[in-house]
């Protein structure tokens, strides 16, 4: 007797998964159906449905990273097991599609073609759902405006509408990132998604200049998209405004299901489509992890909360879903809690100030000298942990970066009670540089009782002539805008300011000259200086809950 491996598969993992029960095991799958572009390229797409009841709620998925085995099994079966049909479609230029994959600019005008596709075929039933993390979700935030009525419903994981930002948070290149995604998508083989190389080999690649060449020193070819990743460093200019998809949210009609995570590569922006949203008088459903971008909890907790999400606004019964539509993970004390909205009302912002001999309190600090660190950029200042692409992402412990002399250091007493914080976080600080271009990195810790150190959020920021009102060598005031977060320091912990100029390779190392960051080779160092006194009391901005 045959035994059908899938099956198995699918009753092993979705108990494993908690899955909501599968209403059917008898699942067909129609491979490599051709799908026309207006422009004569087809892209191939597999059809997942029950045995004898094709005429289900379609759930689509566009995605660059194949579509069976593991992804066949997450975003197909799973779905034709309970209650829907799903198609599984592979972007333009990718495990089979015709054309040039060519990230971000073809989604919206493909995606629409394969709805009107779609809405040709004897087994659509009139209702469509859409699903998936990180660029499969951008693809569902490309069509949603557009898809018409038949479009029921969305659940996005990890991603955002926009990725100009993304590329180019507070001004500097998301370099590990960018990097390491266009050499795997560029290398990717085989009938799913498989990592073809590893953090390790890219070292070379990340430390090259100029920065033009590395993704041919990398993969030994050219990807075209790169080049025009370095060349446009505004996140507002015309190539990435093609690609940003921000001003359509206010027009949506479909309600949204959105899954985050703390350490996610994408949740500023993520968070800022949700304050879009709610703005307009929607009102989505959001769920923030502990996680990372690549972190298989968040693709688990998308399927499991699609499902129930799908079928409540398939059928109007909504008895399944949480009363509170925003459910955070409060890291420190690890716990889950619900709330009516992000950020969560009640808290009150509390400015934590640098003080003398590396202190950190509440208290405005008194008349001292400021501090002093050299950045050199042949010797960067390294990324540990964090919202980076990769195993080195996360919670990391920290204390090694905290003994280099390029970083600044700023630690609060024990507390003396649970500090609860939750919402965006600020660095406020009063700087000066001896150079026009540089960068300031600033990262919040907790420190345990035996003096580990391990990174909560952090953020960077990159000054450049114009861009602030800056007199040469002197003081300026600047906002570091951190990834938002939800941790407690417990009793006993210490909180922890970090300040230096740079992340590297997760961040572009700043070059100290202006010039463009494509050709840039030269490297200049950085002689930088913080202040904390009464009149420049910089401070960390904390939303503690009262």
């Amino acid at each position: 007797m045959l035994i059908d491996v899938m099956t198995i598969l699918s009753r092993i993992f979705g108990k494993i998964l908690k899955l909501p029960p599968a209403e059917t095991r008898k699942i067909l799958v129609e491979r490599d159906l051709k799908v026309p572009m207006p422009d004569g390229v087809e892209l191939l797409a597999d059809h997942y449905y029950p045995r004898g009841d094709s005429k289900l709620p379609t759930v689509l998925v566009r995605s660059p990273y194949g579509r069976r085995i593991f992804f066949g099994l997450l975003y197909g079966r799973f779905f034709a097991e309970r209650g829907f049909q799903a198609l599984i479609q592979s972007c333009r230029g990718t495990f089979g599609s015709g054309g040039q994959f060519y990230p971000f600019f073809n989604e919206h005008d493909d995606g629409i073609a394969t709805i009107e596709w779609i809405k040709k075929r004897d087994w659509f039933s009139g209702e469509l759902v859409t699903n998936g993390p990180s660029y499969l979700g951008y693809a569902q935030w490309t069509v949603g405006r557009d898809a018409g009525s038949i479009l029921k419903a969305m659940a996005t994981q990890v991603c955002t509408s926009d990725f100009g930002y993304v590329h180019y948070p507070g001004g500097s290149f998301s370099l590990h990132g960018g990097l390491s995604w266009t050499t795997m998508t560029a290398t990717m083989k085989g009938s799913s998604l498989r990592r073809n190389i590893s953090d390790k080999k890219l070292i070379p690649a990340l430390n090259h200049l100029p920065l033009q060449d590395a993704v041919e020193l990398a993969i030994g070819k050219v990807v075209p998209h790169w080049q025009d990743w370095l060349e446009h460093t505004n996140p507002e200019d015309e190539y990435w405004k093609q690609t940003d998809f921000r001003k359509t949210l206010t027009e949506l009609s479909v309600p949204i299901n959105m899954v985050g995570g703390w350490y996610d590569i994408f949740l500023p922006w993520q968070l800022r489509d949700y304050a879009i949203l709610r703005k307009a008088g929607h009102q989505p459903f959001l769920t923030i992890g502990p996680w990372k971008h690549d972190d298989m909890a968040v693709m688990i907790t998308g399927v499991r909360e699609a499902i129930p999400w799908f079928h409540a606004h398939l059928s109007g019964d909504f008895s399944e879903l949480r009363e509170e539509p925003v459910r955070l993970f409060i890291m420190g004390t690890n716990e889950w809690r619900n709330f009516l909205d992000w950020p969560p009302s009640g808290t009150l912002l509390q400015h934590w100030h640098l003080q003398p001999n590396n202190g950190l309190s509440p208290e405005v600090p008194t008349e001292s000298e400021p501090d002093h660190y050299r950045y050199d950029p042949s010797d960067p200042t390294p990324a540990v942990g964090g919202s980076i692409l990769g195993p080195n992402s996360g919670s990391k412990k920290n204390n090694d970066l905290e003994s280099r002399a390029d970083v600044l250091v700023y630690t609060s007493a024990k507390l003396e009670q649970n500090l609860e914080v939750i919402g965006p976080i600020q660095a406020e600080l009063y700087v000066r540089s001896n150079l026009d271009y540089t960068d300031f990195f600033a990262r919040l810790c907790d420190v345990n009782s035996s003096g580990k150190s391990i990174n909560i959020c952090d953020g960077i920021l990159r000054l450049m002539p114009g861009k602030f009102k800056q007199e040469f060598n002197k003081y300026i005031k600047i906002i570091i805008n951190l990834w938002p977060t939800a941790y407690c320091f417990l009793r006993k912990h210490r909180i922890r300011l970090q300040v230096s100029s740079g992340a590297h390779p997760r961040f572009v190392r700043n070059f100290g000259t202006g010039e463009p960051l494509a050709t840039a080779t030269k490297l200049l160092i950085a002689e930088q200086t913080v202040y904390h006194d009464s009149i420049h009391p910089s401070a960390i901005i904390l939303p503690v809950m009262s």
